[in-house]
C-alpha cells in the first residue's frame, strides 16, 4: 500500500488540504489503489484541517469536488456499476465510488495524548475517537527496552560480548530512572521533561559514535605516543654510528681537498692562454667595427643620390603607362605630323641608337619604320638600358631638349602618345644623368665591402681558436667545481653528524620528563581502554538526558542512581571510578577558549557547553537571560545564519546554509514550531542522505550544517515529539555563575584596576592553557610525523626542542600566575558579600512569576539597576562599611524596582520571601523554625483544655511544643492561663512581648507562636518582622514617584502598566508629556486605545514615533491576544537605532488566571512594570488621598479653615470608601470603583460652595457628595446607606469646634500646612485597625486570616524543593471520583411525588403553597445530580463520550467544589461540595418533616428555604386573610427570644418562630434584648430563636432600632432576603458602618 502524508509548506491551507483529500480519494475510488493517509499532530497546522478529517472519518467531505468533476467520478466508475449487476444510474455509482473510497483508504492519525490537546479535539471532532480503532502506545517496559538495546549492542564489536547485557540493563534503567525524575522535576520545579522511544533509540545511537569516535582516538593517541617513546629510545643508541661515521667523512674530506688544490693550478695556465688570445680577437674586433662604419656610411650616401634619381625613372615609367598599341598605332597613322611630334620621334630614335650609332635620317618616315611594329617598340622602350645610354646619343639628344616645344604639355595638345614619348625621353636622360653621379662612391662602398669581408674572416678564425680554448678550460673547471662540490658534501655531512650527535644528546637529556609521562600516559590509555565501554555509556547518558535538569537533579541522577546501580549489576561494567563526563569530552584549553567567547566559568554553564559540542541531535537551549546566545554567537562568529521562525526570508536562510553547511541559529523559538520545519528537526534525510525537504522544497544537505534551536521562554513546555528530535540544554543562569558576574561587575566599578588586571589574568591564563595543549599536540604530531631516522631532520628535532622550552616558560608562567590570581582573588572577595546578596534577589525577583505570570524581570534590566544601586551607594573610607553600603544600596534599589510592579496583595510575600531569603543566607534562623511558620503543621485529634484558644490552635502549639526551642511551652500556657489569655486576646499582640521567660525568644520564634494562636495578625506580625530585619523603608506605602521610574525608560525600555479597576495611570504619563512639551496638541503624543482594527494605527503610530522621536500610549493591549507576538517583534526592532526621545506607554489588565494570560514574555522583561493600584491601609491611602492637593490648594479658598477641616474629613472619607473593599461584602455588597477623581471633583463642589454661601451648607455637601459624586457609582440601597452614614458622621457642624474624631483616637486636625498635615497622619494615625473604618476587630480577622494563609502558603510555594520522590500509591483520581459519585448517588433521596403531597391537603394555604414550592425546587435540584451523576458514571466506564459538563462536573467533584449545573439550581452557598451536601440532605430531611402532614414546625428553619422571601411574605398573607388587612401596608416584626430551638414545642398562634440566623459584625444581648460589641474572635454568634408576626407598616417601633438586613450567606449583596428591625441603646449608625447583617449561613 502506498503511504500518502500532506506536506507542509508556506501558506498550506484548508483549501491545499482538500485538494490532497480530493486527489487520495480519487486514487482510491476511481483508480482502485490501496493507499495510507498518514497524519501526525505536526501536520495539524490549523485546527480546522480536523473538521475535514472529521467528516471524512464520519461519512464524507461536502463539496469536495465540483460538479464537473462528480459528473468526471461517476462516468468512470460507471461500467464497473455495470459490472457488479446495478443500475448506473447517478446515486449507485456515486454510492460505489464512496463504499470503495471507505474500503481503499486507511486513514492513520498519529496524536500525542500529552496534554489536553487531544481531549479537546475528541470532543470537537467525535468522529475521530467513536469512526477509528484507537491503538493506545503505552511506552516501553523494562524488558522491550533491554531487548532493543541488546539488538543494536549486537553489531558493535568493540565490545566485549560478556558486557553487552550489563549495557543494555543500564540503557534501560537510565531510560526509566529519568522518567521517575522527569515526574519529580514537574511536582517540583513545573518542568515538563519528557522521555520517548525516540530518545532512547537516539541515546543507543549516540552511544555507538561516541564510542567507536572516542576508541579511535584513544588508539590514534596512544600510536602517537608510543611512536614518540619509540623515537626517543633509539636516539641514544645512534650516537656511537653516528661518531664512527663523522671519522670516515673526516678523511675523505682531506683527499678531496688536495685533488681541488691540483686542478686549481691547471686551470690557471689554461685560463692565461684564452686571455691573451682573447686580447687579440678584441683588436681585430674594433677594426672590423671601424670597417663596418665606414661601409655603412658609403652605402648610405650612394642609396641618398640613388632616391633622387628614383623620382625621374618613375616619371619615366609612367609616361610609358600611358603608352599603349592603340594610342601608337594612332601615332602611326600621322601622315605629316606637327614638328613637335617629329621631334619627340626623333629624339626617340637617337636615344635607342644601338652603340652610340645616331641615325642621320630622322624624319617622320624612318620614325614611322622603327614603329613599324608596335609591340616590339613598346618592349623596347620598356626594357631601354636605362643605366648605358652611349655618349654620342646624349650629345646628339641635347638639342632637342634644349628646344622650348619639347615638353610633355605641349606636345600633348598635338599627340598624347607623343607626349608620352616625350616625358619618357626627358626623365629618362634625367635618370642617367644622377646615375652616372652616383657611379664612383658604388664603385668605392664595392672596395670597401671587399676590405670588410677580408677583416671578419681573420677575426672569426680569432674566435674558433678562442672558443677551442675556452672548451678546453670548461672542462677543467667542470672537474674543479665537482671537486669544490664532493668536498663540500663530505663537510656538511660531517658538519650535519657532528650536529646530528649534538641535537641526539640534547633530545634525549631535554625530554627525558616526557619520557617518564609518556610513558604513564600510554599506561593510562590502554586502561582506559579497558573501562571505554563504560565510560562512555556514561558520558552518553549524561548529554542524551540530563541537559533539561537543573545542577540537584543532574547530580542526583550521575551520583545517586547511575553510579550505584552499574556497581550493583551481576555482570559489572567496567567504569573509571571516579569519572568526570566532561573530562573525556573536553579539556582545560577548550574550556578556556569557550570563556574567552563569553562563556559563564561555572559548572554548569560549561556542562551545557560540553552536551552542545557533542550531542548529535540538534540542541535546543532554553536561555532566558541570553547568556547561551551571546556565547554562541561569539563562538560561530560571522559564519552564524541567524534568523526567527517567521521573520522575513527565514526559509531561506535555511535552505542556504542547508547546502552551503554552515551553521543556522533560530532564536527566540515559541512553545510550538513552524511544522514546515518538522522533517529538519527529524534529521529526516532522502535519496541516500543527500537531501531534506522543506515544505515541497527538497533542499541539499550538506553534512557539515549544523541547527542551533533557541528560546528565551523561562519554563517553556515543549511536546514530546520535539524534545525527542532535540537535545534540550538548560542555560539558566545559576546562583554561582550569577554571583561570579555581579561580583565582577561591583569590582570593576569598585576597584576598575583590579578586575582589569583580574580580566587581562584570566585571558593570559586561558591562552596558557591552549598554548601548553597546542605545543603538547605539536610536539607529539612532530615526533609521530617524522620518518624514518627522524634524528636526520634537524628542522625538526630544533622545533621539538624549541617547543619543549617554550613549554617550560609558558609553565613558569602559570605558576606565577597563578601566585597573581591568588592575591587579586583576595582583594576581590571583600565584595563578594555585595555580590552573594545581589544573586540571591535576582532568583527571588525570578521565582516571582510562580505567584503572577506578569511578574517577569530581565536580568539585563537587573543589571541596569545593580550598576545604578552601586554608584548610587554611600562612599566610606573603611572598606566594610562601604560593602555594607553597596549590600544595602542594592537590596534597597532592586526592592524597589520589583516593588512598584507588583500587586498590593503580593508586595508583603515578596518582602517575607526577601527577608527569610537573606536571614538564611546570613545562618541567622533556624530552618526547622521557618519551617513551621510556613506550614503551620497541627496535631490532630487533640482538644484544647484552655478556652481562649480553638482546638486547632492547640494543635499547633502541640508541634510547636515537640521542637527544642519551645519545649514545655504547652504546660506553661496550661500552667499560665491568665497571662497568656492576656496575650492571645490583646488587640495587637505582634506589638506585646511573650509572658514570662518566652518575652526573650528570637523574632522568628515570635512570629512561630503568633502563627499558632493568632493566624489573623500574621500580616501586620510580618511588616514588623520585616522592619525589624530590614529597616522600616520597606514597609513604608509612599509610592515610587513616576518622574523617578520614567528615567529609567528609554526607547528599548518601554513603562507597562498593570491596570486594576478605579485607577487611570495615564494621567501621569501626561502630565509629565505636559513637563517636558509631549502633547496632543504638538502632534508628538500618539495615544491608541486598542481594539478590533486599532493595530495597523498602532503600529503606524509606533513606527513614525520611533523615528521621530515621539511618544505612544497603548492602552489595553490585553484586548488584541493575536497582536502581541506583532507588537513584541516591533518593540525589539525599534529598540535599536531608535530615536534617543523615542518612549513607548502600554497598558494592559492582568489575565484572571495563569492559564488565560496572553502577554508575550520579552514585552514583560523588556519593560518598567507599574501596578497602577489603589494603596492599602488607611496610612497609606490617607496619604495618597493628600498627594491629589498641594499648598496652593489649601490656601485658594477664602474661608480657609472651614475648607481644610471639610477637605481633610473628606480626604479621610475616600480611604475610607476605598479601602473599606478589603473587608469584602461585610464591607461593601459590591465592589466600587472609587477613584481620585470623585476626591478631586468633590473639593472643587466644595471650594464653589463655601465661596458661595455664608453658611457652610452640610446637607447640600453631604448630599452632592454622597449621592451624585461617590453615590454614582454606588448601586446597592445598604451601600447607599452606609456612603450616607460616614458623611453624616465626619462632616457635621461639630468638626469645627474641634470636637469631632474621624476614629477612635484620631480627632480631625486643625488648620495646618500641607505638609503638617502629612506629618499629622504620621504622628496621630492609630495603626491599621478595623476600628478605622468603623467596624469591629473582627471584621478583619476572617480576610487577614485567609490573607496570611495565602501569604505562608506562597512564600512555601518559592521554598525550594527538595522532594525526589511522589507521594505513594494512593487512590488514583478517577477512583476517588467513581468513589463519592457512588456515595452521593445512593445517599441522594428519590423526587417529592408532588400530585401526592398536593392530594394530602384540603386547602392550599400560603405556607403549604410555599411547602409545594420548596419541594418542585428541590425536585429539579435532586433531578440534575442524579442525571448528571448518572451522566458522568456512563462516561468513566466509557460507554458515553465525555464531554465538556462531564469534564467540569469530574473536576468539581475531584476539586471538592459544587457543580455548576447544580449551583444554578440551588440556593447561594459558599461551602464546599462535602458541606454542601450534608447542607442538601439537612434541608431535604426538613422538608420531609414538615410535608409528611403539613404541620407547621414549632421552629422553623429559615436557612433551609430555596426562597426564604416567599416563606416571610407567606406570613404577612396569612395574617393578611385572616384579619382582612391590605398586604401591601403590613410589614413584619421581628422579636428575639431568650430561648433556644429546643426550648420550644409549638409554635405560635398568630406568625412564627424561626432559627438558623448568626449575626455578623456584632452580637445579640439575650439578657438585655438588644445589640451590643461582639466578642474578639467570635465572628458570626448564633441568635436565639427569633418570633417573627405580620403588623400593620404603620405601628412598626421605629424609634431606638437598627434596621438589620438578612442576607443568604456571607456575600451578601444578591443574596438579600429582608430586613429585620432590631432593638438597639447605641446610635444605629455605629451598626451601619460596622456593616452589622443577619446571615442564613456561615
Amino acid at each position: 500500500m502506498d503511504v500518502f502524508q500532506i506536506t507542509l509548506r508556506k501558506g498550506y491551507q484548508i483549501q491545499d488540504l482538500k485538494m490532497d483529500l480530493a486527489s487520495l480519494c480519487l486514487k482510491a475510488g476511481v483508480k482502485n489503489l490501496r493507499t495510507v493517509f498518514l497524519m501526525t499532530d505536526a501536520q495539524v497546522a490549523d485546527e480546522r484541517f480536523l473538521v475535514l478529517i472529521n467528516d471524512l472519518l464520519a461519512s464524507e467531505i461536502p463539496d469536495l469536488y465540483s460538479d464537473d468533476e462528480v459528473e468526471n467520478i461517476i462516468s468512470n466508475v460507471r461500467n464497473e456499476v455495470k459490472n457488479q449487476g446495478l443500475v448506473d444510474n447517478r446515486e449507485n455509482c456515486w454510492k460505489f465510488f464512496i463504499d470503495r473510497v471507505r474500503q481503499q483508504l486507511k486513514v492513520t492519525l498519529c496524536f500525542s495524548p500529552v496534554g489536553n490537546k487531544l481531549r479537546v479535539r475528541s470532543r470537537k471532532f467525535p468522529a475521530i475517537v467513536n469512526c477509528s480503532t484507537i491503538d493506545w502506545f503505552h511506552e516501553w517496559p523494562q524488558q522491550a527496552l533491554e531487548s532493543v538495546s541488546l539488538r543494536f549492542l549486537q553489531n558493535t564489536e568493540s565490545i566485549k560480548p560478556t558486557v553487552k547485557q550489563s549495557i543494555s540493563k543500564f540503557m534501560a534503567f537510565v531510560h526509566t530512572s529519568v522518567n521517575q525524575t522527569s515526574q519529580s522535576y514537574l511536582s517540583n520545579e513545573q518542568r515538563y521533561n519528557y522521555t520517548t522511544p525516540k530518545s532512547f533509540l537516539e541515546f543507543i545511537r549516540l552511544y555507538q559514535s561516541l564510542l567507536h569516535r572516542h576508541r579511535k582516538e584513544l588508539k590514534c593517541k596512544t600510536e602517537r605516543l608510543e611512536n614518540g617513546l619509540l623515537k626517543l629510545h633509539s636516539t641514544s643508541t645512534q650516537v656511537d654510528d653516528l661518531k664512527a661515521k663523522l671519522a670516515a667523512q673526516e678523511l675523505e674530506l682531506k683527499q678531496k681537498n688536495e685533488d681541488a688544490d691540483k686542478l686549481i693550478r691547471v686551470v690557471g695556465v689554461e685560463t692565461d692562454k684564452v686571455s691573451r688570445e682573447k686580447a687579440m680577437a678584441d683588436g681585430e674586433e674594433q677594426k672590423v667595427a671601424l670597417i663596418m662604419l665606414e661601409v655603412k656610411q658609403k652605402q648610405k650616401d650612394c642609396e641618398e643620390d640613388l632616391a633622387k634619381a628614383e623620382p625621374a625613372l618613375t616619371a619615366a615609367q609612367a609616361a610609358l603607362n600611358t603608352l599603349n598599341k592603340t594610342n601608337l598605332t594612332e601615332l602611326k597613322s600621322f601622315g605629316s605630323p606637327p614638328l613637335a611630334v617629329s621631334n619627340v620621334s626623333a629624339a626617340v630614335m637617337v636615344l635607342m641608337a644601338p652603340g652610340g650609332r645616331v641615325p642621320k635620317d630622322r624624319s617622320w618616315k624612318a620614325a614611322k619604320v622603327t614603329m613599324a611594329k608596335v609591340d616590339g617598340f613598346l618592349d623596347s622602350l620598356i626594357n631601354f638600358n636605362k643605366e648605358n645610354i652611349h655618349e654620342n646619343c646624349l650629345k646628339a639628344i641635347r638639342p632637342y631638349l634644349q628646344d622650348p616645344e619639347f615638353n610633355p604639355e605641349f606636345v600633348a595638345t598635338k599627340s598624347y602618345a607623343a607626349a608620352g614619348l616625350c616625358s619618357w625621353v626627358i626623365n629618362i636622360v634625367r635618370f642617367y644623368e644622377v646615375f652616372c653621379d652616383v657611379e664612383p662612391k658604388r664603385q668605392a662602398l664595392s672596395r670597401a665591402t671587399a676590405d670588410l669581408t677580408a677583416a671578419q674572416e681573420k677575426l672569426a678564425a680569432i674566435k674558433a681558436k678562442i672558443a677551442h680554448l675556452n672548451e678546453n678550460l670548461a672542462k677543467l673547471t667542470a672537474k674543479f667545481e665537482k671537486a669544490t662540490a664532493d668536498k663540500l658534501k663530505c663537510q656538511q655531512e660531517a658538519e650535519v653528524t657532528a650536529g646530528t650527535i649534538s641535537l641526539a644528546n640534547r633530545l634525549v637529556g631535554g625530554l627525558a620528563s616526557e619520557n617518564v609521562r609518556w610513558a604513564e600516559a600510554v599506561q593510562n590509555f590502554k586502561q582506559q581502554e579497558q573501562t571505554l565501554c563504560g565510560d562512555i555509556l556514561l558520558i552518553t547518558a549524561f548529554i542524551s538526558y540530563l541537559g533539561f535538569f537543573t545542577k540537584k537533579y543532574r547530580q542526583s541522577l550521575m551520583d545517586g542512581t547511575w553510579r550505584p546501580y552499574l556497581s550493583q549489576l551481576k555482570t559489572p561494567i567496567p567504569v573509571t571510578p571516579t569519572l568526570d563526563p566532561l573530562r573525556m569530552l573536553m579539556d582545560d584549553a577548550d574550556v578556556a577558549t569557550w570563556q574567552n567567547e563569553g562563556l559563564p566559568a561555572d559548572r554548569i554553564s560549561i556542562e551545557n557547553a560540553t552536551i552542545l559540542i557533542n550531542c548529535e541531535r540538534w540542541p535546543l537551549i532554553v536561555d532566558p537571560q541570553l547568556q547561551g546566545i551571546k556565547w554562541i554567537k561569539n563562538k560561530y562568529g560571522e559564519d552564524l545564519r541567524v534568523t526567527q521562525i517567521g521573520q522575513k526570508g527565514y526559509l531561506q536562510t535555511i535552505e542556504h546554509a542547508l547546502e552551503a553547511g554552515d551553521a543556522v541559529l533560530i532564536e527566540n523559538l515559541e512553545e510550538s514550531v513552524d511544522p514546515v520545519l518538522g522533517p529538519l528537526l527529524g534529521r529526516e534525510v532522502i535519496k541516500k542522505g543527500r537531501f531534506i525537504k522543506i515544505g515541497d522544497k527538497e533542499c541539499e544537505y550538506n553534512p557539515k550544517f549544523r541547527l542551533i534551536l533557541h528560546t528565551k521562554l523561562a519554563n517553556p513546555h515543549y511536546q514530546p515529539e520535539l524534545q525527542a528530535q532535540a537535545t534540550l540544554i538548560n542555560f539558566t543562569v545559576t546562583r554561582d555563575g550569577l554571583e561570579d558576574q555581579l561580583l565582577a561587575a561591583v569590582v570593576s566599578m569598585e576597584r576598575p584596576d583590579l578586575e582589569q588586571l583580574k580580566s587581562d589574568l584570566t585571558k593570559q591564563q586561558n591562552g596558557f592553557k591552549i598554548t601548553l595543549k597546542t605545543l603538547e599536540d605539536s610536539l607529539l604530531s612532530c615526533l609521530s610525523s617524522a620518518s624514518g631516522n627522524f634524528l636526520e631532520e634537524t628542522a625538526l628535532v630544533e622545533n621539538l626542542e624549541i617547543t619543549k622550552q617554550t613549554a617550560a616558560k609558558v609553565e613558569k608562567k602559570v605558576q606565577e600566575a597563578k601566585v597573581t590570581e591568588v592575591k587579586i582573588n583576595e582583594a576581590r572577595e571583600h565584595y563578594r558579600p555585595a555580590a552573594a546578596r545581589a544573586s540571591l534577589l535576582y532568583f527571588i525577583m525570578s521565582d516571582l512569576s510562580k505567584i503572577h505570570p506578569m511578574y517577569r524581570f530581565s536580568l539585563k534590566a537587573f543589571s541596569i539597576v545593580f550598576q545604578k544601586a552601586v554608584e548610587r551607594a554611600a562612599p566610606n573610607e573603611s572598606l566594610r562599611e562601604r560593602v555594607a553600603n553597596l549590600i544595602d544600596s542594592i537590596t534597597f534599589s532592586v526592592y524597589q524596582y520589583t516593588a512598584r510592579g507588583l500587586f498590593e496583595c503580593d508586595k508583603l510575600t515578596y518582602l517575607a520571601q526577601l527577608t527569610f531569603q537573606i536571614l538564611l543566607m546570613n545562618r541567622e534562623v533556624n530552618a526547622a523554625e521557618l519551617d513551621f511558620l510556613l506550614r503551620s503543621p497541627v496535631q490532630t485529634g487533640t482538644t484544647s483544655p484552655v478556652e481562649f484558644l480553638s482546638d486547632q490552635a492547640w494543635g499547633a502549639i502541640k508541634v510547636l511544643s515537640s521542637m527544642e526551642e519551645f519545649c514545655n511551652l504547652d504546660r506553661d500556657i496550661e500552667g499560665s492561663a491568665k497571662s497568656w489569655k492576656k496575650f492571645v486576646e490583646s488587640e495587637c499582640p505582634e506589638k506585646e512581648k511573650l509572658p514570662q521567660e518566652w518575652k526573650n525568644k528570637t523574632a522568628l520564634q515570635h512570629l512561630c507562636v503568633m502563627r499558632a494562636m493568632r493566624p489573623d495578625r500574621m500580616t501586620y506580625a510580618m511588616q514588623n518582622f520585616v522592619e525589624e530585619k530590614l529597616g522600616s523603608k520597606y514597609v513604608v506605602g509612599r509610592a515610587l514617584d513616576f518622574a523617578t521610574s520614567f528615567e529609567e525608560s528609554g526607547p528599548a525600555t518601554p513603562m507597562f502598566f498593570i491596570l486594576s479597576p478605579g485607577v487611570d495611570p495615564l494621567k501621569d504619563v501626561e502630565s509629565q508629556g505636559k513637563k517636558l512639551g509631549y502633547t496632543f496638541n504638538n502632534r508628538n503624543f500618539h495615544n491608541v486605545s486598542l481594539g478590533q482594527g486599532q493595530e495597523v494605527v498602532a503600529e503606524a503610530a509606533l513606527d513614525f514615533a520611533a523615528k521621530k522621536g515621539h511618544w505612544v500610549i497603548l492602552q489595553n493591549i490585553h484586548l488584541v491576544a493575536k497582536w502581541l507576538r506583532t507588537l513584541e517583534k516591533k518593540l525589539e526592532e525599534h529598540s535599536k537605532n531608535s530615536h534617543p526621545e523615542f518612549r513607548v506607554f502600554m497598558s494592559a489588565e492582568p489575565a484572571p488566571s495563569p492559564e488565560g494570560h496572553i502577554i508575550p514574555q520579552g514585552i514583560l522583561e523588556n519593560s518598567i512594570k507599574i501596578t497602577s493600584e489603589p494603596p492599602t491601609g488607611m496610612h497609606a491611602n490617607l496619604h495618597k488621598a493628600l498627594d491629589n492637593f498641594t499648598q496652593d490648594t489649601l490656601e485658594m479658598c477664602s474661608r480657609e479653615t472651614e475648607f481644610k477641616s471639610i477637605l481633610f474629613a473628606l480626604c479621610y472619607f475616600h480611604a475610607v470608601v476605598a479601602e473599606r473593599r478589603k473587608f469584602g461584602p461585610q464591607g461593601w455588597n459590591c465592589s466600587y470603583p472609587f477613584n481620585t477623581g470623585d476626591l478631586t471633583i468633590s473639593v472643587n463642589v466644595l471650594y464653589n460652595f463655601l465661596e458661595a454661601n455664608a453658611q457652610v451648607p452640610y446637607d447640600d455637601l453631604r448630599y452632592l457628595f454622597g449621592e451624585i459624586m461617590y453615590g454614582g457609582h454606588i448601586t446597592d440601597n445598604w451601600d447607599r446607606r452606609l456612603c450616607r452614614t460616614y458623611l453624616r458622621e465626619f462632616i457635621r457642624p461639630e468638626m469645627l469646634e474641634g470636637e469631632l474624631s474621624l476614629a477612635p483616637g484620631f480627632p480631625l486636625p486643625g488648620n495646618m500646612d500641607y505638609n503638617g498635615y502629612h506629618q499629622y497622619i504620621d504622628a496621630e494615625l492609630p495603626p491599621e485597625s478595623p476600628y478605622l473604618y468603623g467596624l469591629h476587630p473582627n471584621a478583619e480577622i476572617g480576610f487577614l486570616t485567609q490573607t496570611s494563609e495565602k501569604l505562608f502558603h506562597t512564600v512555601l510555594e518559592l521554598q525550594p524543593r527538595d522532594s525526589q520522590a511522589g507521594d505513594g500509591a494512593g487512590a488514583t483520581r478517577e477512583d476517588k471520583i467513581k468513589a463519592l459519585l457512588e456515595e452521593i448517588l445512593e445517599r441522594v433521596t428519590d423526587e417529592f411525588n408532588i400530585p401526592e403531597l398536593m392530594a394530602k391537603v384540603e386547602e392550599r394555604t400560603p405556607y403549604i403553597v410555599v411547602a409545594l414550592q420548596e419541594c418542585g425546587q428541590m425536585n429539579i435540584l435532586t433531578r440534575e445530580i442524579q442525571r448528571s451523576l448518572r451522566e458522568l458514571e456512563l462516561g468513566l466506564k466509557g460507554e458515553l463520550t465525555m464531554t465538556s459538563h462531564m469534564e467540569n462536573l469530574q473536576n468539581a467533584l475531584y476539586f471538592d467544589m459544587v457543580p455548576e449545573s447544580w449551583a444554578r439550581r440551588a440556593y447561594p452557598s459558599t461551602a464546599g461540595l462535602a458541606a454542601w451536601f450534608l447542607d442538601l440532605l439537612n434541608r431535604i430531611k426538613e422538608l420531609e418533616a414538615w410535608t409528611s402532614d403539613f404541620t407547621m414546625p414549632s421552629t422553623v428553619w429559615l436557612t433551609g428555604f430555596f426562597n426564604p422571601q416567599s416563606f416571610l411574605t407567606a406570613v404577612m398573607q396569612s395574617t393578611a386573610r385572616k384579619n382582612e388587612w391590605p398586604l401591601d401596608q403590613m410589614a413584619l416584626q421581628c422579636d428575639v427570644t431568650k430561648k433556644n430551638r429546643e426550648e420550644f414545642r409549638s409554635p405560635p398562634r398568630v406568625g412564627v418562630y424561626v432559627h438558623g440566623l448568626f449575626m455578623e459584625g456584632a452580637r445579640w444581648d439575650t439578657q438585655a434584648g438588644i445589640i451590643t460589641e461582639a466578642k474578639l474572635k467570635d465572628l458570626t454568634p448564633p441568635m436565639p430563636v427569633m418570633f417573627i408576626k405580620a403588623i400593620p407598616a404603620d405601628k412598626q417601633d421605629c424609634c431606638s432600632v437598627y434596621c438589620c438586613p438578612v442576607y443568604k450567606t456571607s456575600q451578601r449583596g444578591p443574596t438579600y432576603v429582608w430586613t429585620f428591625n432590631l432593638k438597639t441603646k447605641e446610635n444605629p449608625s455605629k451598626w451601619v458602618m460596622a456593616g452589622v447583617a443577619l446571615l442564613l449561613q456561615i
